[in-house]
């Protein structure tokens, strides 16, 4: 049965976990968010009680 032969299946296998592993990762990498993160500043809002109307 030429399905149970691991040659050729096991070389396919090393050259995408190959591909997955080496080049897709630095092209993701790549790639920069276009709005970086900026701090938050620490002041307090100001808030006020809710009267409701009945």
């Amino acid at each position: 049965m030429p399905q149970l032969n691991p040659g050729p299946w096991f070389a396919i296998l090393m050259f995408s976990w190959l591909i997955f592993l080496t080049i897709i990762p630095t092209k993701i990498l790549n790639h920069v968010a276009p709005n970086e993160p900026s701090p938050v500043s620490a002041e307090k809002h100001k808030t006020e009680s809710w009267d409701w109307p009945w």
